[in-house]
């Protein structure tokens, strides 16, 4: 079992930038990978990013490419998503989640990832 706490979330104007931050605890020596989600009001549940376990991989949306980060430090037990130039379409709640094994095939898929955290707000004002 792996538990996992985001936070970090909070109000900002657009343009602006949070840094998430997302805590793992309990099966943690096992070579997970981390994914970050988001969900708006009235829709689905849509990726964001992941990384593998070693950090040496990172996957990205589309529509945060270049916006965001994401990294992880392994000896905190931590990873992280740096969110830069925040657009008002970034407004949702947002999961962290924990899958092992890692396959790179289904890294957007939410079903995939076994571990889920209580998720964080994000509102990006105009």
């Amino acid at each position: 079992q792996v538990q996992l706490v985001e936070s970090g979330g909070g109000l900002v104007q657009a343009g602006g930038s949070l840094r998430l931050s997302c805590a793992a605890s309990g099966r943690t020596s096992s070579r997970y990978a981390v994914g970050w989600f988001r969900q708006a009001p009235g829709k689905e549940r849509d990726f964001v990013a992941a990384i593998t376990w070693s950090g040496d991989s990172t996957y990205y949306a589309d529509s945060v490419r270049g916006r965001f980060t994401i990294s992880r430090d392994i000896a905190k037990n931590t990873v992280y998503l740096q969110m830069n130039s925040l657009k008002t379409e970034d407004t949702a709640v947002y999961y962290c989640a924990a899958r092992f094994p890692f396959r790179v095939s289904t890294v957007t898929e939410a079903a995939m990832y076994g571990y889920w955290g209580q998720g964080t707000q994000v509102t990006v004002s105009s």
